[in-house]
């Protein structure tokens, strides 16, 4: 029969419950509230009072934050986890925040619009915060630290392909959304118990008279309304800060593409009477009910309103009891845990144990002089140092070979890594370079397209202005374009009877600016026509 005793540690308030697993079958042996003003002297009496000195605690994790990864389902279990890391990483650089003061956990589930991604529920908190609670509870035997919004979900009766939602109003509250038995998402949101206990608080100057204060307020549907203010003052405390965790939820519900059957509500401010009813009137197809643990049963004895006060404390037992997500434990395994059981000794000088008990019992008591007890409490010392020597030897030379297997692994995917890089730094230089031929190529054609855009108005205006200018007695025989790569280039022939009518003619292309750069040849007398060419280049 296993125990462990749940510890939900907040503000002023321990929530504890002692749980014992016989089987299947798990019973609270003891649980309650605990007001506090020094933590160290409450867990103490909690301790004492459940006699948990030598049972493993089982303690809630503070200040943590949940992120949400999107991986593709087929990657095997090393390469999902280095994706994991490196999309942290690249979270942490964006928010400017140090990778290396975070410890993380993560668990997988489906996800529900691509079936070909998981999707990953990521949980982040700083290290500062985890030694904080190692050392509040130095001196007992802590098993697990586990964020309360997953462990909340391991008492909650849950039907197969039922999608719930509980509402944990702590601290601050939590929305846990469940589809088909699998915890989805986790939100938070700051507003919770702590701003209506303190306000209260602050006024009765007693944080045990505010949460009674709270146990005893009731809240009415909308017909009883006009007795609401009558009957308790502390409702303008209570009920402003529920109205916000209501709106938020209902927007939550309202957005999101899952149908809900049920919300449960959970946490310090479910002992508000008629919390349910009031959150009910937020939903119409949804129904909302107080949160019960699922193996616990009516007990004439027993209010079980009494055992949804600690709900959150019993989840937190039944993590440490093996329920719920098993890698969402923030406590490392000390030396000591990991040892096998056969180096846990148990060494009675003297004493007998109880029949059963499968510890080793050393007996001295028999009829030995005192050297004899000596030379064999000297063995037995001798025997115990060598066992736990070589013990401790082969788990340091596991420990290094694991981080020199991790060391290779990540050495060789770093080395891929680089030579992806690398091919991918040759494949964007193919690319400019082919990028800046096609940009060459795009400026030749758009310069030759200017080209003979230009000139096909240029030749027509050429033809109409020598007509004009030509004189009476001169005659135009040929007019072409003779030198290659210059389509500006203009040779004119011509003839006339008088050498200065072809002087006359050739002044006035150039004073008029039809052609540029005009010279012209000597003039050959032929017959009874004196011919010369002229040459210029169009403006």
């Amino acid at each position: 029969m296993a125990s462990c005793l749940g510890l939900y540690i907040e503000s002023n308030i321990i929530k504890y419950a002692k749980v014992t697993k016989d089987r299947e079958l798990l019973k609270i042996e003891s649980f309650g509230i605990k007001f506090y003003d020094k933590i160290g002297e409450a867990i103490e009496q909690i301790v004492s009072e459940t006699f948990s000195y030598h049972i493993p605690i089982s303690v809630n994790l503070s200040e943590e934050a949940y992120n949400y990864f999107y991986m593709f389902s087929l990657l095997n279990k090393n390469d999902l986890r280095k994706a994991i890391d490196t999309e942290f990483e690249s979270f942490c650089y964006d928010k400017k925040l140090n990778r290396n003061a975070f410890e993380t956990r993560y668990a997988l589930c489906n996800e529900l619009e691509d079936k070909d991604k998981v999707k990953v529920i990521h949980v982040s908190t700083n290290k500062s915060s985890i030694t904080k609670i190692l050392q509040t509870m130095n001196g007992y035997k802590v098993s697990t630290i586990t964020p309360l919004g997953v462990s909340i979900s391991n008492i909650a009766s849950i039907k197969p392909k039922e999608n719930i939602i509980i509402v944990n109003i702590e601290d601050e509250t939590t929305f846990t959304t469940i589809v088909n038995q699998k915890i989805y998402n986790v939100e938070k949101m700051e507003e919770g118990s702590a701003e209506i206990l303190s306000k209260i608080a602050s006024k009765e100057n007693s944080y045990s008279k505010a949460y009674e204060i709270c146990k005893n307020s009731t809240i009415y549907t909308m017909e009883g309304k006009e007795l609401q203010d009558e009957e308790n003052e502390y409702l303008d405390y209570i009920m402003p800060t529920l109205y916000k965790i209501a709106k938020r939820l209902q927007e939550y519900v309202t957005n999101s593409t899952i149908k809900f059957e049920k919300i449960y509500i959970t946490g310090t401010m479910s002992v508000v009477n008629n919390i349910d009813l009031y959150f009910q009137e937020f939903f119409e197809l949804e129904k909302c009910e107080l949160l019960k643990p699922y193996f616990v049963s009516e007990n004439i004895k027993i209010n079980i309103k009494d055992y949804i006060e600690v709900n959150s404390a019993i989840a937190i037992a039944m993590q440490g009891l093996n329920y719920g997500i098993k890698n969402m434990n923030f406590k490392k395994p000390s030396l000591s845990d990991q040892l096998p059981d056969w180096m846990k000794l148990d060494v009675s000088l003297g004493k007998k144990e109880k029949t059963g008990n499968k510890k080793i019992n050393l007996s001295l008591s028999g009829r030995l002089d005192a050297t004899e007890k000596w030379l064999l409490r000297g063995a037995a010392g001798v025997l115990i140092l060598t066992l736990l020597y070589s013990g401790f030897a082969f788990y340091l030379d596991s420990r290094i070979n694991e981080k020199i297997a991790e060391a290779e692994e990540v050495s060789a995917y770093t080395e891929q890594q680089i030579q992806l890089a690398d091919n991918d730094i040759n494949a964007v230089k193919n690319k400019t370079n082919q990028y800046i031929e096609m940009r060459n190529n795009l400026t030749d054609i758009n310069e030759r397209l200017e080209t003979d855009l230009s000139l096909k108005g240029s030749i027509p205006n050429l033809l109409m202005e020598i007509m004009t200018s030509v004189p009476r007695d001169v005659q135009i025989t040929q007019i072409e374009n003779t030198v290659a790569n210059n389509e500006r280039h203009i040779v004119i022939r011509a003839q006339s009877r008088y050498y200065d009518e072809l002087g006359y003619f050739k002044a006035k292309l150039s004073e008029d600016g039809i052609l540029n750069n005009v010279v012209s040849s000597q003039g050959e007398k032929q017959d009874d026509f004196v011919k010369i060419v002229i040459e210029g280049d169009l403006p």
